[in-house]
């Protein structure tokens, strides 16, 4: 691993890849934030919405811990304020009786209908080209694979 370049600047920060992705994660989360209020949710609910959009089926809770990469006492209060709201419906599986099933209601489906008009707005804020934008989430999916393989071995 290389050492990090000594900065030129007073910001002890400036160096560190890590600040930046911390802050450009925070500053694209309130970007989303919003835009998310006129359907009242909160940025991790609607990942779980963009999810669970994506399938015609319900899912196990697991299938959201894992994709989301949140734990379950993470999950569980989202997905029971998610409920509350009419979002979705949590059940038992059928052929599990320990495993919860998640799966859009009308109303959520109705909701994550709206997504692409989300992604559009969120675009917008952030004003990179697409391009910018592919190669970014293709160094950030190369990143996230590093660490996680590192914290495998």
């Amino acid at each position: 691993m290389s050492k990090a370049t000594p900065s030129t600047s007073d910001d002890p920060l400036e160096p560190l890849l890590c600040f930046d992705l911390y802050a450009a994660s925070r500053s694209l989360t309130a970007a989303y934030r919003p835009v998310l209020a006129e359907f009242d949710l909160t940025y991790p609910q609607y990942l779980v919405l963009v999810v669970l959009a994506g399938r015609t089926d319900a899912v196990p809770i697991k299938h959201l811990r894992d994709t989301l990469h949140l734990d379950h006492a993470t999950l569980t209060p989202l997905l029971r304020r998610l409920e509350a709201a009419g979002l979705l419906s949590r059940t038992r599986s059928a052929t599990d009786e320990r495993s919860v099933e998640i799966a859009l209601t009308e109303q959520g489906r109705e909701v994550a209908s709206h997504f692409g008009d989300v992604q559009c707005r969120v675009s917008e804020i952030l004003g990179l080209p697409e391009k910018d934008v592919a190669t970014l989430r293709d160094l950030l999916h190369r990143v996230n694979a590093s660490a996680v393989a590192s914290l495998r071995e």
